[in-house]
């Protein structure tokens, strides 16, 4: 779709199209819909990460919880989100050695467990080797600085995905 028809869409289809752009959050979107039209896809993105780094702390924590864990549960069940089944995908994190996926495992619950969110971190730049570096760095970071570089995930998530559905 181009950013032209999505300049045009009624405010509800604005919404459902861009709503998952960030993770189970269609508030985002629905932030935005009223600033339309959008001279381009840079300044769509700028308005929806304004939006976000504008919420509450609550808004911007439920933004990060809303995330999935890196082959976790929901990739296990099969319910991630399409977008993020195949950002994961693409990293390889669904082809992880035994070793890879303990290590994985524990990482994710020593980062929850310290940080009250999922460990995020835009995949689709990643590889399977970066991404357990970074998790494994990550988790000295303060309580502040990795909120901050969780919100600057979800940022470059948002950007990558808002390229994949508007031309």
């Amino acid at each position: 779709m181009t950013l032209d028809q999505v300049n045009s869409l009624a405010p509800d289809a604005f919404v459902e199209m861009l709503g998952g752009i960030y993770e189970h959050s269609p508030w985002v979107a629905d932030a935005v819909v009223s600033r339309r039209p959008f001279d381009s896809l840079d300044e769509l993105r700028a308005e929806m990460d304004g939006s976000v780094f504008a919420a509450s702390e609550t808004q911007k924590l439920a933004l990060l919880r809303a995330h999935p864990e890196l082959a976790g549960k929901a990739a296990i069940d099969g319910t991630l989100t399409q977008a993020s089944k195949e950002e994961q995908a693409s990293a390889g994190l669904e082809r992880m050695l035994p070793e890879e996926f303990q290590a994985l495992t524990e990482m994710n619950a020593a980062y929850r467990d310290r940080f009250g969110f999922p460990f995020i971190i835009c995949v689709r730049l990643q590889t399977k080797a970066s991404i357990l570096a970074a998790l494994e760095s990550r988790l000295e970071n303060s309580a502040e600085t990795e909120f901050e570089t969780a919100l600057g995930e979800v940022s470059k998530i948002a950007q990558l995905r808002l390229e994949g559905v508007i031309s």
